[in-house]
């Protein structure tokens, strides 16, 4: 009888707590606490919790607490959870379109990014309506620099090398550029390194940051050379569910969130790369040599990727070189 009274008070309590009808969302994200793209979807959930007086609430589990990062996009479509954010380039092996912001050296700069981003959305969004998601709003990392455990002047340098890899797209690029692929996720690549399983990586000075790469590498070259985006997408059937006072509170809410992580994105080159240089990590301005050997792979892939994403890739890139 009094665990019975407990167990009673208890829900007794939470009832109280929770506004009627109040909704709870899981949200798997795939970086630790610390990375922006995660700070900025914690400013969102709590955007919307105080635009909802606490109706929709959003617990973000990340760091691949809750689901691995490449099983995030799956999670959503299948109603296991109803929002997540992953990196949008994973989806490129199911249509080549979705890595059209990973093409090397296609957007370097964030106007380049942002135009890219802006002919992709309609087909991106198109695509995901498909899968039974929704794209709220996606958020472009710092451009891509290349972290060896040595100096590297050329191309040739990269050759043997154990390459880690995330998606299709870098996949493609170590292969071209002659060293050996291998996939790691973010969490992992401290022991990666470490352990001698990848000798070189293209990541943003962000993830170098958080990663503390001054423990297991010595060089960042500074090649930008593209500026991926995260994408932060809703099970369709999960936000039809919700009023439509609650729907726009979320749609207003990740609009902000779009327009802080592009602006924390760019903060974050500068302050990163400084940490970078700070923890003795040698930054390197990259020779005219090994530029141009990698524009050339660049080059070599849009053609590849052309012929992969057909009518859809053709009119992201009309819209874009316009």
């Amino acid at each position: 009888m009094k665990l019975t009274r407990l167990f009673s008070a208890a829900a007794l309590a939470t009832a109280v707590a929770l506004p009627a009808g109040a909704e709870t969302w899981d949200m798997p994200t795939p970086y630790p606490d610390a990375t922006f793209h995660t700070v900025n979807i914690s400013e969102f959930a709590s955007d919307v919790s105080e635009a909802t007086d606490g109706g929709l609430e959003i617990t973000v589990h990340s760091a691949g607490s809750l689901f691995k990062h490449p099983e995030i996009s799956k999670a959503v479509r299948s109603g296991q959870v109803p929002i997540g954010e992953f990196f949008l380039s994973l989806l490129a092996n199911d249509n080549a379109v979705f890595g059209a912001d990973s093409l090397p050296f296609l957007a370097t700069s964030y106007d380049d990014a942002q135009k890219l981003w802006d002919a992709q959305k309609d087909v991106i969004t198109k695509l995901l309506d498909e899968q039974g998601l929704m794209p709220l709003y996606a958020v472009p990392w710092p451009p891509q620099g290349l972290y060896t455990t040595k100096e590297i002047n050329t191309v040739e340098d990269l050759a043997g090398l154990k390459f880690r890899t995330y998606n299709a797209t870098l996949e493609e690029f170590a292969n071209l550029a002659g060293a050996a692929p291998t996939q790691v996720e973010v969490p992992d690549i401290p022991q990666a390194f470490s352990t001698g399983r990848v000798e070189a990586m293209i990541t943003s000075p962000s993830t170098g940051a958080n990663s503390q790469a001054w423990d297991f590498l010595s060089h960042y070259t500074d090649i930008q050379a593209w500026i991926p985006k995260n994408i932060v997408v809703v099970n369709k059937r999960s936000f039809q569910r919700l009023d439509e006072e609650t729907q726009q509170a979320v749609l207003d809410a990740a609009a902000e969130a779009e327009t802080r992580g592009w602006e924390m994105s760019k903060k974050e080159t500068d302050d990163q790369t400084a940490v970078l240089k700070e923890n003795g990590i040698t930054i390197v301005e990259p020779s005219e040599e090994l530029m141009t050997g990698l524009r050339e792979i660049g080059a070599q892939m849009l053609e590849n990727w052309k012929e992969e994403a057909g009518d859809d890739g053709a009119a992201l890139l009309d819209a874009y070189q316009q």
